[in-house]
């Protein structure tokens, strides 16, 4: 399968270098390209790629808001990767909560690169552990809920287990390993999460688990 994504940044270097690395892979088509929010916006919902990379800070209209527009309006068939020049931005937990899958630093590395795009193409959300242990405790620090106004559930005590090993950071495979459960199982289980929560994917579960107590700053590494 070719992933089909389109990159957006107002610092014409920074996204042809995206661009350019991108392009040299065979399962990998760049079908559009954005200097600012609002322009990636128009070309996701006419061209409707797997993936968008935003960056986060851009001109007209920044990247948070416009990975909510193409979350909502592209009806999630596009997955959102968001690039930052700072590991802790400010507006990287709007952006997770907006939609996002997930997170890249610019200086990632391009192994790093294809492997945030093909995860998330994929279906997964791009938060390793110590990413995830740092979003924890900034969320601590803020002590501001991001999900504001998403309902309490009931979840089973084995989707509790699941959702607690998402916010770890934990794959499918890893969650399979430590419950010693069917990747089936798991997939099942998460299916269930989301839609008892109406939750887009992992990255907002990790959001969810540290709202409502399940995870810690302690508990998460």
């Amino acid at each position: 399968m070719v992933i089909r994504a389109v990159v957006a940044d107002d610092q014409a270097m920074v996204r042809a270098g995206f661009v350019n690395l991108l392009s040299t892979q065979d399962d990998i088509e760049v079908v559009g390209e954005a200097a600012d929010g609002a322009e990636a916006v128009r070309i996701v919902l006419e061209r409707r790629p797997d993936i968008a990379l935003l960056d986060i800070r851009m001109p007209v209209m920044n990247g948070v808001d416009a990975a909510r527009r193409i979350v909502s309006e592209a009806d999630s068939a596009t997955r959102v990767l968001m690039f930052t020049t700072f590991g802790l931005d400010e507006y990287i937990y709007e952006s997770l909560a907006a939609g996002a899958s997930g997170f890249l630093l610019k200086d990632a590395t391009f192994p790093e690169l294809l492997h945030a795009v093909r995860v998330i193409a994929a279906g997964e959300a791009l938060l390793a552990p110590a990413v995830t242990k740092r979003l924890i405790a900034e969320f601590a620090r803020l002590h501001r809920p991001v999900l504001a106004g998403k309902p309490a559930v009931d979840l089973t005590p084995r989707e509790i287990d699941v959702l607690v090993l998402i916010a770890r950071g934990l794959s499918n495979a890893e969650i399979s390993t430590a419950l010693s459960i069917s990747d089936h199982t798991v997939k099942t289980h998460i299916n269930r999460i989301f839609a008892k929560t109406g939750l887009r994917d992992r990255a907002q579960a990790v959001i969810l688990a540290y709202e409502t107590g399940l995870v810690t700053p302690e508990t998460v590494g």
